[in-house]
């Protein structure tokens, strides 16, 4: 007997087909397909029978037309396997589950330009309600960008807009944080160490930096750069080393703090008791053995669900922007000496 499988290949299965197959109503059919009640057991497994022989798939535009909704959340995403970024997916794939919808992701090459209106346009011809852009180096066009009406769209970024609403790590308060630490023992000479000049990310936290330091009437040394790499930061570091007025280095991840700390130790610098070294975002626990580095950790799964969240609520014709920031918190392990 033919499953009706080599049929599907041929041609489009309708609920027509489907209602023949099982010998109900395209109405009955309808009320499986949208899950809805009234359908007695035995009558929606003999649907979903002939679905599964016929090869049958709903046709959600049609479903979109009727609910007004796709059930579906767009995600562009630049490097997913930079760290923190999975994070944040596991954040927005927990909250589409709970919510019923699915997430169309499109990840973006290095070289592709970091574009809103053209990243929009693509996702309008997708079949989704709303949009999440991840923004690790602003956008060409974020001053002048205007989202579609009715299309929610909500950017990760630092930066503030107009008629997006916003959510991302308080980058600019984790400096806070850690300066606040430093200068609470006693460092007043905290030399920075960031990550590449493009870097959103970086940028926020040496401006914490430094306004840490000018509120306090601190002169600010030139700031030093690196690639998130731990030998960037070992660079780094080294050239530190010979800076006898330095009690503290501030560096903006992880990676570059161990390549830093790795540095001053080759040269004779020990760490904390003649220089203290903080990074930030907490990466190194599931690598590193013993991990003594104090550091900022930040909660990137509530990151990745309160921008799905908001870009459902987006949708609605009465919904107002907002800029979110998640505080971080310091995490403190041994690499800061206490001078008071």
């Amino acid at each position: 007997m033919s499953t009706g499988r080599q049929d599907s290949s041929h041609r489009f299965v309708s609920m027509a087909d489907v209602a023949e197959r099982a010998g109900v109503s395209q109405q009955t059919v309808s009320r499986v397909v949208n899950g809805q009640p009234n359908v007695s057991e035995s009558t929606r497994k003999a649907v979903q029978k002939a679905m599964d022989e016929l090869g049958f798939r709903p046709n959600f535009a049609g479903r979109s037309l009727r609910s007004g909704r796709y059930r579906s959340v767009g995600l562009c995403i630049y490097n997913i396997t930079q760290f923190g970024n999975l994070s944040t997916l596991d954040g927005i794939m927990t909250a589409a589950r709970e919510h019923g919808d699915a997430i169309t992701m499109v990840e973006m090459g290095d070289d592709d330009p970091v574009s809103l209106e053209r990243m929009t346009k693509r996702m309008l011809t997708l079949p989704v309600d709303a949009m999440i852009m991840s923004m690790s180096i602003k956008a060409e066009d974020f001053d002048t960008f205007r989202p579609s009406p009715g299309f929610g769209t909500v950017l990760l970024t630092m930066y503030e807009h107009p008629h997006c609403t916003t959510v991302d790590s308080d980058q600019y308060g984790c400096s806070m944080l850690v300066m606040d630490h430093l200068l609470s023992r006693g460092h007043r000479q905290v030399r920075f160490v960031g990550g590449p000049s493009y870097s959103v990310d970086s940028n926020f936290r040496e401006r914490g930096w430094r306004d840490a330091l000018e509120v306090r009437g601190i002169d600010v040394a030139e700031p030093l750069r690196g690639d998130w790499t731990a030998d960037s930061g070992y660079e780094a570091g080294a050239a530190l080393a010979a800076d006898k007025d330095m009690t503290a280095v501030y560096v903006a991840n992880d990676q570059m703090a161990l390549g830093v700390i790795a540095a001053l130790e080759d040269a004779g610098r020990r760490v904390p008791e003649d220089v203290s070294v903080v990074g930030v975002d907490d990466s190194l626990t599931a690598s590193v053995p013993h991990n003594r580095l104090t550091t900022v950790r930040f909660d990137l799964f509530s990151r990745g669900r309160r921008a799905f969240e908001q870009a459902l609520l987006g949708t609605s014709p009465n919904y107002h922007v907002q800029q979110i920031r998640i505080a971080g918190t310091l995490v403190e392990r041994q690499t800061v000496a206490d001078l008071r």
